[in-house]
């Protein structure tokens, strides 16, 4: 099927301008991430053609690593937490829900992984979807609601949003951000094995990596869990203490990788990460170091995603740790304060972590289960956001990159 352009934003496709590709983007953020959200429909199949084009937009080296890369030739800025980028469309069958895939870049190398799926910014596709004409809210006051299929993890999302008579969407302030901006709710279906199909990846609550006892568990995303005691380390410290101590990252490097082999983590492809691999990781699996809280949360934590220190918490994170929180004999149930205990039947049970940025509040539909815990549904709120919408000039496109690109330029309807 040729592509067609946006219902609401007809400009917004791939041109030429003085003999430059010019590809359209929108600058988001999506709770306490940032990064792009483009269009399915005019990136080009070939992957090795689409991993070019996002080193172009993000500003990576377009070939192997370049430490210290500050990415000032595109609209990354060096953090994970702003190094994302939504591929997005609609259903190819027509289907009115959406399908996102997740790049996760690194500043300084040309590798992208798409092994995982990001909470955070998946709070900013149904804004994009929205501003773009894909989909429409009702008429007047109401609630607008869409689902998104991740194809990273497979898993199912229930977006809503609520909008005023004059179509202004209703806000929230969520910790991390200053200020109220387009509030999204997220519910997570079946979010349990995301990436090893269990719950408890190696069928134990805790096991022994590289000499520390920690908890493997995979809701939303795999994680490994351990007490920050055990290092010598308090969970209320600031982040940047721990992620710029190199003996603190290299002891929890060892630890991720050696709890990783044990969960038999595996990339896109199905071939299970080896040793190299896991070290190397930019995104599984995710480590988070806790503590009993400090204040109103049930649970304390420094998340590790895992290379650098989450300045926040991320919301698939938080929500796997919540769900931790649940499970008989874990670190993270035996550290949490307050919490009850999960019942026969399900109900919705509230998990506050108290994080660098204030306390992330997840909400689990769980119930007691045989292996501890049996997990409907994950939630979470964020905020949104449109930084910028706009094109891009691709200066250093390739013959290929540039070819692929005017195919899809070719196949666009005129414009009205």
């Amino acid at each position: 099927m040729p592509p067609s352009r946006f219902p609401a934003l007809p400009d917004l496709a791939p041109h030429r301008r003085n003999g430059t590709i010019a590809f359209p983007v929108h600058h988001m953020r999506g709770g306490t991430s940032t990064g792009l959200v483009i269009a399915e429909r005019f990136a080009p199949a070939e992957r090795a053609l689409r991993e070019e084009l996002l080193r172009h937009l993000m500003g990576l080296p377009l070939a192997g690593t370049r430490r210290g890369n500050r990415q000032i030739t595109g609209l990354g800025r060096g953090a994970p937490t702003s190094n994302k980028v939504f591929f997005a469309d609609l259903e190819p069958d027509g289907t009115p829900r959406l399908v996102s895939t997740l790049a996760q870049l690194a500043a300084d190398t040309a590798a992208v992984d798409w092994s995982v799926n990001c909470g955070n910014m998946s709070a900013a596709l149904p804004v994009w979807a929205l501003d773009t004409g894909l989909l429409s809210r009702p008429a007047g006051a109401g609630r607008f609601e869409t689902v998104i299929r991740n194809t990273n993890t497979g898993v199912l999302a229930t977006a809503r949003m609520g909008f005023a008579a004059d179509g202004r969407p209703e806000t929230a302030e969520i910790p991390g951000v200053d200020g109220a901006f387009p509030a999204v709710d997220l519910s997570l279906a079946d979010p349990v094995g995301a990436k090893t199909g269990r719950l408890l990846p190696t069928g134990q609550a805790t096991d022994r990596a590289a000499g520390y006892t920690v908890s493997c568990v995979d809701v939303a995303v795999p994680m490994v869990i351990a007490r920050a005691e055990d290092f010598g380390r308090s969970v209320h410290e600031p982040i940047e203490a721990l992620d710029s101590d190199p003996a603190l990252m290299e002891t929890l490097r060892r630890v991720w990788v050696a709890a990783g082999l044990a969960m038999g983590l595996a990339g896109r492809d199905g071939r299970k990460l080896t040793a190299e691999d896991l070290a190397r990781s930019e995104t599984i699996p995710k480590l988070c170091l806790v503590g009993p809280p400090a204040g109103e949360g049930h649970i304390a934590a420094r998340y590790f995603t895992p290379q650098a220190g989450h300045r926040a918490m991320a919301v698939s994170g938080g929500c796997c740790l919540a769900a931790a929180a649940l499970i008989p004999g874990t670190v993270a149930r035996e550290t949490a304060r307050g919490l009850p205990a999960p019942g026969a039947d399900f109900a919705e049970i509230a998990v506050g972590i108290e994080n660098p940025a204030g306390i992330l509040a997840a909400k689990i539909d769980a119930r007691a289960a045989a292996d501890g815990l049996m997990l409907r549904q994950a939630a979470y709120t964020r905020s949104a956001q449109i930084l910028l919408r706009g094109h891009v000039p691709l200066y250093r496109a390739s013959a290929a990159l540039e070819a692929a690109l005017d195919a899809v330029i070719a196949g666009l309807p005129a414009a009205d």
